[in-house]
């Protein structure tokens, strides 16, 4: 299942990506943030979230900060001892906190806002494990995300010993057999040990980008999410190429058609030493673009 999500209500209405002159630059500061040393998932899940939703304020993000630490005082200090992390957490943020997933928050685009998830207490699972690991990280705990296909846990200790938990399930205990389980009804393959490795912020910042595409790819009247979603992702040091291309369609989608055509060459050229016939095929759409401005 892909992870993705937005409805009919919320700042997915009114998500224009374009804040107005005297806001914050949100997607600088995002880009400075991406690119440091040690990037803060957290806080690029918020900035995330404030280029989707003008109303977001730095104070809202400060409040987003805030609750973070209060849950993660909230984690009783003798698991440092116990290291029963994943018990502890599942009581205070599945239990006492309701943090979970339902299947309808597949459909809404605050359930890939970490502010708006940190509100609701619903999520998608992705977004849902940034809450889990960065309330344990605050708290001391060794934990780590792990992007399994379709569906996004945490993890605890070494990352060899699969002591998984699954937020979107209230923090449920998973096993190594529970991971095997759920990568064969996504993919009908395998698990595959490459699939364990815990994942960076950059690559769940773009997963997170990239379920918030996937909802907007079918809803050609929410053009506008999927193009911030995608000049984001291409803000990361890390994305594939090809976003180049989709942004480019997405700005002919949009009316843009002399900027779209011009990105469509652009990425032409690149494609000339990898695949010339897809180059010939871009170039082709680039000149229907442009046919579009007479």
């Amino acid at each position: 299942m892909t992870e993705h999500g937005a409805g009919s209500d919320g700042p997915d209405e009114r998500a224009s990506g374009e804040p107005p002159e005297d806001a914050p630059d949100w997607r600088r500061e995002f880009a400075e943030e991406a690119r440091a040393e040690r990037p803060d998932l957290a806080r690029l899940c918020l900035l995330v979230g404030a280029v989707a939703d003008p109303t977001v304020t730095r104070h809202a993000i400060d409040e987003a900060e805030i609750e973070l630490d209060r849950l993660a005082g909230l984690v009783p200090y003798a698991t440092r001892t116990t290291g029963a992390w994943a018990a502890e957490l599942a009581a205070l943020l599945g239990d006492r906190e309701g943090f979970e997933g339902v299947p309808a928050d597949y459909q809404r685009l605050e359930s890939s806002l970490l502010h708006e998830v940190l509100r609701r207490r619903r999520g998608l699972p992705i977004l849902l494990s940034v809450v889990w690991m960065e309330v344990a990280r605050r708290a001391g705990a060794p934990v780590y995300g792990l992007g399994l296909p379709g569906h996004f846990v945490v993890g605890f200790g070494d990352p060899a010993d699969l002591n998984l938990a699954d937020p979107f399930a209230g923090g449920r205990a998973m096993t190594g057999a529970d991971a095997e389980l759920l990568v064969a009804s996504a993919t009908g393959e395998a698990l595959d040990r490459s699939m364990l490795r815990p994942a960076e912020p950059g690559a769940i910042v773009l997963r997170v980008l990239n379920n918030i595409r996937a909802w907007a790819a079918p809803r050609p009247e929410r053009s506008d999410v999927g193009l911030w979603a995608v000049e984001l992702a291409l803000l990361l040091p890390s994305h594939p190429a090809r976003l180049r291309y989709e942004r480019a369609e997405l700005l002919v989608q949009r009316g843009d058609f002399l900027a779209g055509a011009g990105e469509m060459e652009a990425y032409a050229r690149v494609m000339d030493a990898v695949d010339p016939e897809a180059a010939t095929t871009i170039r082709r759409r680039a000149l229907a673009a442009r046919a579009r401005l007479n």
